[in-house]
């Protein structure tokens, strides 16, 4: 058989795929099935729930599949109502048996792309997940990998583990495509069936199968040449988040070497209608996503012989951020109380990465404490969303810490605050009431600018 005639038997196989697929998208007959239940996968069982698909989801977790199945959520913007609902619908089911990885008519790979020690990408969990899908893979099957990761991944990682183990050809046998997710927790604007969607496979008929099928999730689609394309897609987004932020932490430490306020400077700069968009600064990255993704191109440029300095130098300087934090409270408590840091009874209020969130993934606060710590400090902390720390593998060390019991007693013993998640229900009068130093990372107590104690608080 020639080349030109397995080309256009590979077309038409494609395309019958495609038929069949799109016809069990149409009726809703179509079976999901979702690896890894976690802030990316498990507001997609949602979604395609509540569009009347049924949908599988596969975990390791155990006691995530017995939460979920008990009608428990373990995400905070994922209700115990709303798990209950997808059960009581029949529509969702939830399992650690692999085994039944066959079941599904696409599968969606939702699993952490974490770095290793020498930052360099682990693929160990998408490696794991092929594997396991290879076994059971069966003809006219869509695979679809969520996570972040390098251009080329899906074409070179995947493809050969998933026809190796089942004997199958890809966008022949069985369809191959990629699809970043794009969560935001808790911003409460966005959700997964609000947010639009990229799309990239290498053939015709595979972007149309996964073009129709999302679009039955979120309002808008945007399609691009191929699988390396979409995965570049993701990481753009990342880095441009990650530049940006280090640019205005940077600007902060400038800036307070100047006596001039970063925050002000930024809001006032906002009011340009055009040519700027506000980044605010912080005491370190945090997230799955933005300190780490960025190096997953890093990793992939040094194959080609490309240095990638604006990735690296945004990297190392907002590493540097938690140091600066910490020197400035140092500083601060000898200036003010002449008081050394070691010894000090120091508060973190926040350990989740981000505001209004019970995700504390590379949170920037755990850093901090655990450098506190080694400077001598008696450390506790405060987050409304994570009352006790759950078992992580990344920091043992915090397994089982229980937050600070929120009132005056317990705040008056604090020599200083530092906050470093703003949490909205924070009582932050509170706080500036009882400490007598108050280290705001985050402009929380921009309301209370003109409070009798106000000249308690050190912007950081």
């Amino acid at each position: 058989m020639s080349n030109v005639e397995r080309q256009t038997e590979a077309i038409e196989s494609m395309r019958a795929l495609s038929d069949g697929f799109i016809e069990k998208i149409e009726n809703r007959t179509l079976k999901v099935g979702i690896l890894g239940l976690g802030y990316v996968g498990l507001p997609l069982m949602r979604a395609f729930c509540n569009q009347l698909f049924p949908v599988i989801g596969f975990d390791l977790d155990e006691n995530k599949v017995r939460d979920l199945n008990s009608g428990r959520s373990y995400i905070k913007h994922i209700s115990d109502e709303s798990v209950t609902s997808m059960i009581d619908s029949g529509r969702m089911h939830v399992t650690h048996d692999f085994s039944r990885l066959d079941e599904p008519d696409v599968l969606l790979i939702c699993v952490p792309t974490p770095l290793d020690e020498y930052r360099n990408p682990d693929l160990s969990y998408v490696a794991s997940s092929c594997t396991a899908i290879a076994k059971k893979l069966r003809p006219g099957q869509l695979v679809i990998l969520e996570s972040t990761t390098w251009p080329g991944t899906t074409a070179e990682i995947m493809t050969p583990i998933l026809e190796s183990g089942s004997g199958l050809k890809a966008n022949i046998d069985f369809a191959i495509a990629y699809s970043p997710e794009r969560e935001d927790p808790g911003n409460p604007q966005f959700e997964t069936s609000t947010i639009p969607k990229v799309v990239g496979a290498d053939s015709d008929a595979v972007r149309e199968m996964s073009d129709k099928l999302y679009r039955t999730i979120v309002p808008q689609i945007a399609v691009v040449s191929d699988t390396r394309t979409a995965e570049a897609v993701k990481l753009t987004e990342n880095i441009f988040r990650a530049v940006n932020i280090a640019m205005v932490n940077e600007l902060k430490t400038i800036y307070t070497e100047m006596g001039i306020d970063v925050w002000e400077v930024i809001d006032a700069a906002a009011t340009k209608p055009f040519g700027f968009m506000p980044f605010y600064p912080g005491p370190g990255l945090g997230g799955h996503c933005i300190p780490i993704d960025p190096f997953y191109l890093s990793w992939k440029a040094r194959g080609f012989g490309m240095n990638t300095r604006f990735i690296e130098l945004s990297g190392e300087i907002n590493a540097k951020m938690p140091t600066f934090v910490i020197d400035r409270l140092a500083e601060a408590l000898s200036s003010r109380f002449e008081k050394s840091l070691s010894g000090a009874n120091i508060l973190v209020v926040g350990l989740a990465y981000k505001k209004n969130v019970d995700d504390m993934r590379e949170s920037p606060s755990l850093e901090l404490i655990e450098r506190l710590e080694k400077r001598g400090a008696l450390v506790e902390f405060y987050d409304p969303f994570i009352p006790t720390v759950p078992e992580t593998r990344d920091h043992p060390e915090f397994n089982g810490r229980k937050s600070l019991n929120w009132n005056a007693d317990s705040l008056s013993k604090f020599d200083a605050a530092l906050i470093a998640t703003d949490h909205d229900s924070i009582d932050y009068e509170l706080l500036l009431k009882e400490v007598p130093l108050i280290v705001d990372t985050r402009n929380a107590c921009k309301h209370l600018s003109g409070h009798a104690f106000a000249e308690r608080i050190l912007k950081s």
